[in-house]
């Protein structure tokens, strides 16, 4: 598989948070309208065996990567560190492309808060996101007004981002089965149509650069990587990893259907537990370079057992220093 790169820009407010494995979903729903349902699942044949079609990451801010997940003792200075500067240091979760080079204990002191990453992409004092609470109401028709039950009045959140703001996708692609350019046109129509809830009414538009790049991360592999760096949501369970040198943050994702499917009668999903973005995971045996990581799930649906969610990610090789956590 090789990895390439798109940028996109959001258009319109969003009423679902920007996520690789929400993203991969409606690209399989884009992918069965535009090609046909057999088209589909000849793409997701061997999908729970560890052969995925296309790997999606997290959108991510321009130009930067997430800060690995790691106790602070991995990080120089850890030890001087006041809760006051802590503080600072825990907003701090966006590492700059250009930092990738340096020792990993750097990484934290090179690494940007949300504020700051929006002004280097923004050029504005800025936040990249704000949330704001949306009105709804229904009209009774044989009243006239609102009401209580069915027509009272509520509000639904959505989140709208900085003018300018952009983000970088990392999908790992496997060219045999889906080409660049129809992976390019699938997610330029979801952004034309509109991503997640309330896509009908206008919301998650974005749009896609023409260009992609391929295999960016190429350079930035550490030559003597010991560990992967997650770029998207992952399912390690049972995958050899060694668990005293892996580190993350627990997700639980309560999915539900879309698209059509919307309208089976049960539209949500069994929940799935996984590792946020910014996972590290080390093998037990040596690092081989590959695009992803992960597993494919099944199971995740009454309503259509033939649903599969991504477990996979899109990963970075770093080299993870062998004193960084001091044991009790």
């Amino acid at each position: 598989m090789k990895t390439c790169r798109l940028t996109l820009q959001p258009r319109t407010a969003f009423g679902t948070p920007l996520a690789g494995d929400t993203l991969f979903g409606q690209l399989c729903w884009t992918l069965r309208h535009r090609h046909g349902n057999p088209r589909l699942n000849e793409l997701l044949e061997g999908y729970t065996a560890g052969r995925p079609f296309a790997v999606v990451s997290d959108p991510l801010p321009f130009g930067h990567l997430p800060l690995p997940s790691l106790p602070s003792t991995f990080w120089n200075g850890a030890t001087e560190k006041r809760a006051d500067q802590a503080k600072i240091l825990k907003k701090k979760r966006w590492l700059p492309l250009a930092g990738v080079g340096e020792p990993l204990p750097e990484w934290q002191r090179l690494a940007r808060s949300d504020a700051e990453v929006a002004q280097a992409i923004t050029g504005v004092d800025t936040r990249p996101q704000t949330e704001r609470a949306q009105p709804h109401n229904s009209i009774n028709r044989q009243t006239g007004t609102t009401g209580t039950g069915a027509f009272a009045p509520y509000t639904q959140s959505q989140q709208w981002f900085a003018p300018a703001m952009r983000f970088q996708l990392y999908v790992a692609l496997d060219e045999s089965r889906l080409t660049l350019t129809e992976l390019h046109d699938a997610l330029a129509a979801i952004g034309e149509t509109g991503y997640g809830r309330d896509a009908s009414i206008g919301l998650g538009k974005f749009a896609l650069d023409q260009d992609a790049d391929i295999e960016p991360l190429a350079g930035l592999h550490h030559t003597q990587g010991d560990a992967w760096l997650t770029l998207g949501p992952t399912a390690p369970q049972g995958l050899g990893f060694c668990r005293e040198r892996s580190y993350y943050q627990p997700l639980t994702r309560f999915g539900r259907h879309g698209d059509i499917a919307v309208h089976s009668g049960n539209p949500f999903k069994r929940p799935v537990l996984l590792a946020c973005g910014g996972a590290v995971f080390s093998p037990l045996q040596d690092l081989n370079r590959q695009a992803c990581i992960g597993q494919g799930l099944a199971g995740v649906s009454d309503a259509m057992p033939e649903t599969v969610h991504q477990g996979y990610a899109p990963v970075l090789g770093i080299r993870l220093p062998a004193s960084g956590v001091r044991r009790p």
